[in-house]
Order: C-alpha cells, then structure tokens, then sequence
C-alpha cells in the first residue's frame, strides 16, 4: 500500500508538476497512452475503496487530469470511456457509499465533460436516482450531487436538449415534486436556481415554451414567489416572468394570472433585489404591465 501511495504520488507530479518542475507534455502523453492501454482507469475506480485517504485525493486528481490530455490531437480518455460506458454507473452509484461519494462525484464531473459519456448518463436509469442524490442528509455529498446534476444538463446543449424533449414527462414531474417542493430550503434554492439556467437557455427554448403552458407548474412558481427567502424569490421571478412573456398563453394559464392578479401586483410592488439592479428592474416592469392588460381568453 505504502508503494502504490508513492506510485501515485508520481502520477501526479508527472500530470501536474510540483514546486520544482512544471509538467512536460511528452511525458504526459506518455502517461495518458500507457494508462488507458493498461486499463488502469478500471483499476483505480473499482479498486478506490481499497486505498488510504491521501491515495484516493491524489488518484482522483489523476483521473481529472487524464480526462483533458490529448495524445495526437485525440483525448483518448473519451475513447476509451465510450468503451468502458459501465464504469459510469460505478461512479455515479458511487453517492451511495459515503466514503467514496466525494471522490466518485468528482470523477463523474470530470468524466462527464466528453460529451458521449454525459449522453449515456442521461439516457441511463442512473439519472432517475439523482434526485434522490440530491436530497441525502449529509450536506457535502447532496451538494456534490447537485453539482454533478447541474453540469450534466447544462454543459452539453444539444445533447440536454434533445434528452429534455424525450423525457419530459417523467423528469419534470421528478424535479418538481422532490426538487421544488421539497421541504428543504437549500434543495429548493439550487433546484429553483438551475431550472432558470435550463428554460433561459436558447437551445431548450421548445421544452421552456411547454413547461410555462403547464398550470400544475404556474402553480409551483408562483407559490415560490411567496417564499420567505429572498434569493428564491428573485430566481423564482425569473421562471414566472416566462410564463407571463409566453405570447400564446393557454386559456387556465390566463385565467390563473388574471384571478391573481391583484395579489401579484401586490407582491411585485415591493420586490426588489438587495444591490441595484436596472435589468431586473424593467423586467420586472415589462411583468407588471403585461399582468394589467390581461383579459381572460375563451376556452377553445
């Protein structure tokens, strides 16, 4: 045990330098070539539980590192993960065991950042249990999970586009239900927070315009927009204002905002984020007067 700490004590400086050397890109490409030759990434990852804490930290910086070398132009750390798709379910299990969550997760981001290996998690029964992930009682690796789910539907556009188009139903039903309505206050600050980033988002703008047609969700947000807590609040306006701009709102969801109308301008009133801020400020505008003119619409 004491040699393969020093031997991967080695690794590192090869991929990372030390205080004395920076690192050579010969040697490098050298490392990267003979590693996934060797299969040494199955190894490391089935095998983690097995080494002291100092050798996982130092293995876990080695398989990032390895992720971003190119041999010959190729990162063939993708080559060989699209080869290799199942050890992605061990890692992603890996927030199960809470010795290894933290070391799995930040595997899994580094992993995830070739944008086949993010599909096949997506596409995998393994996305279910993200939402469960999320929500573990030990704060560090729920956080660690959130981090992995927030770069899984955010870093590759067309790909979280077209998983987000396919399974619509199931995953908003899941992320409102555990994520939104949970009963704790950090989970619904980062799920409120990261479903802003993902309708913003131009390359999902099919899935924003179907979501803001959904009353069942009107109904989730504008209850956020009642929160005690401020940062929910604002980010909880950045969703609204998106189903107040749809220009073909459905009948129920203008009946809702009309019904309500009264109380939102209320609200609207005295909302206002902590430093000055001129965009916000004419949304919030634009939102106001769109909610004043609003006129109920027939049923079709």
């Amino acid at each position: 045990m004491m040699e393969l700490s020093k031997l991967m004590r080695d690794l590192k400086v090869i991929l990372y330098g030390d205080s004395e050397t920076e690192p050579v890109a010969e040697a490098c490409a050298q490392l990267t070539q003979e590693f996934f030759r060797e299969n040494a990434l199955r190894l490391l990852i089935t095998r983690l539980p097995e080494l002291n804490l100092e050798t996982r930290k130092n293995a876990t910086q080695v398989v990032a590192n390895l992720q971003r070398q190119q041999v010959q132009s190729r990162l063939i750390a993708c080559d060989y993960l699209e080869n290799n798709v199942d050890l992605m379910d061990v890692l992603i299990t890996g927030y199960e065991n809470t010795d290894m969550a933290l070391h799995y997760g930040a595997m899994s981001r580094e992993c995830i950042r070739h944008q086949s290996v993010a599909k096949y998690v997506l596409e995998s029964e393994r996305m279910k249990k993200f939402f469960d992930y999320i929500q573990l009682p030990n704060f560090d690796i729920a956080s660690d999970a959130a981090a992995t789910f927030k770069e899984l539907l955010t870093r590759h556009k067309s790909t979280v586009s077209e998983f987000l188009s396919k399974n619509y139903e199931w995953f908003f039903a899941e992320y409102n239900s555990k994520l939104l309505e949970s009963t704790n206050y950090i989970t619904r600050r980062q799920a409120i927070k990261l479903l802003g980033d993902i309708l913003l988002d131009r390359s999902n703008s099919t899935v924003m315009i179907r979501y803001v047609s959904s009353r069942d969700n009107l109904r989730i947000l504008m209850n956020l927009l009642r929160e005690s807590s401020k940062s929910i609040q604002i980010e909880a306006f950045h969703v609204f204002k998106l189903f107040v701009a749809n220009q073909n709102k459905p009948p129920d969801i203008v009946g809702i905002l009309v019904t309500n109308r009264s109380k939102l301008l209320r609200l609207f009133a005295d909302f206002k984020t902590e430093k000055e801020d001129e965009q916000f400020e004419a949304d919030k505008a634009q939102v106001v007067k769109k909610i004043s003119v609003l006129e109920p619409k027939e049923r079709q």
